[in-house]
């Protein structure tokens, strides 16, 4: 790739999008934001009713759908499924130019759909399913959501219970999901289902599409701390569907489900526009004084350091990526290190507020902080809890022993529950 290449690809992308009639944000430099301008939004986790959060998720969608069919929706995927085949700088390019305009934030659901299961059903799927879901995916028109976890299966997913038997050519499925981010707007489910009980827990999965308007099908909200209703049960009560929608082969549901979550442990080490940024943590800094606190100063070093680091490590696994190395294990290690910044960044911003920070003065961009600092620690679960990425980080990085597992070779139906 030559750099007069991608200079002349950002030439056009910030053209198009200065056409695309997206608000601008007000020029500033990289490392700062004008106080006061803008959005306050710092979420980890939204806070909308059920209506608000439709419309903000609709527009998303729109706006995916717009960069979609102007080819900038799906950069580095194949021009078969409506991508341009370019490298993956080019997409850090387009995003680069695409924060200087107003274009609605995130949503937790768009990204799983786009940067997870999209990728999933191209790795494993049947030709037949790329044809029938990685277009709608990746331009927005249907969205995906995850149903992994269960109550009691959280960490430990292949401990799950949901079962799904064979009847003819279909699958009945019946069980219990949880914490399924935003299952209540998704039209598909990414499901592990036990398929065999006699098997070892890691050998008697299968994976599956499910649609999330079949009958059977019920969502209820949970309501989080932050205030919002993100997460959701699912209950599957004899959902039919057809083995079309069998997602790899059967008793392959580990391996599907390991792949997704590879995606997602990628996804966190580079995740952008979830929570407070380290440009917000700098502007609420310098407006409360603490820039001229010497241990509050200390506090945000540590924060813009961290920053710095989560920059050059992207940098590090995209040149890996060129070169085609899997991102493996040190997807666990960069999704432990962007949790550790979120976490550094409440820490400052609850010192440099102090009580702004939990009583609604009104003033801009104090009190909206309560939302970053209630919903980051629930990224230490999110995606693998912290304990399951230091087995990982320790297993496959470091050579250590693996913990002692006593049921891996057991019948599932014979472990202990």
């Amino acid at each position: 790739m030559s750099t007069s290449a991608l200079t002349k690809f950002r030439e056009q992308a910030r053209a198009w999008l200065e056409a695309s009639g997206a608000p601008r944000r007000p020029d500033t430099e990289d490392s700062a934001i004008a106080w006061g301008a803008g959005s306050e939004d710092v979420s980890v986790f939204h806070n909308l009713s059920f209506d608000d959060e439709r419309r903000m998720l609709d527009g998303l969608r729109q706006w995916q759908r717009t960069k979609f069919d102007a080819g900038y929706g799906a950069l580095t995927w194949p021009e078969e499924y409506g991508g341009r085949g370019l490298a993956p700088e080019f997409d850090d390019a387009f995003a680069a130019e695409e924060r200087r305009f107003e274009v609605g934030g995130s949503h937790e659901l768009l990204s799983v759909t786009l940067h997870l299961i999209a990728p999933t059903i191209r790795l494993l799927g049947t030709e037949e399913q790329r044809r029938r879901f990685i277009v709608p995916l990746l331009s927005g028109r249907e969205l995906a959501c995850q149903l992994f976890s269960e109550p009691s299966a959280g960490s430990d997913l292949a401990a799950l219970g949901t079962r799904a038997v064979r009847d003819g050519d279909d699958w009945i499925i019946t069980g219990q999901k949880v914490w399924t981010s935003g299952a209540q707007f998704a039209q598909w489910g990414e499901l592990i289902a036990r398929t065999d009980p006699a098997a070892p827990k890691h050998q008697g999965m299968t994976a599956f599409m499910v649609p999330m308007d079949a009958p059977g099908v019920e969502i209820r909200p949970l309501r989080q701390m932050s205030g919002g209703t993100s997460f959701n049960e699912v209950f599957l009560d004899g959902v039919r569907i057809p083995d079309s929608q069998r997602l790899g082969a059967v008793g392959e549901g580990w391996k599907v489900a390991l792949t997704t979550l590879g995606f997602e442990r990628g996804a966190s080490s580079s995740s952008s526009g979830v929570g407070g940024s380290m440009q917000q943590t700098l502007a609420l800094a310098s407006f409360t004084g603490a820039v001229t606190d010497p241990v509050l100063r200390r506090s945000l070093a540590d924060v813009i350091v961290a920053h710095k680091l989560g920059e050059i490590a992207h940098a590090r696994d995209e040149r890996a990526r060129e070169s085609g190395e899997p991102l493996g294990a040190i997807g666990s290690v960069r999704k432990m290190q962007w949790v550790a910044r979120m976490l550094a960044i409440s820490e400052f911003v609850a010192a440099a507020l102090g009580p702004r920070l939990v009583v609604d003065s009104g003033q801009w961009g104090t009190y909206a902080w309560g939302q970053h600092v209630l919903g980051a620690p629930g990224y230490r679960i999110a995606g693998g809890s912290d304990e399951i990425q230091r087995n990982i980080i320790a297993e496959r990085m470091l050579g250590l022993s693996a913990e002692p597992r006593g049921d891996r070779s057991v019948p599932w139906r014979d472990i202990r529950r």
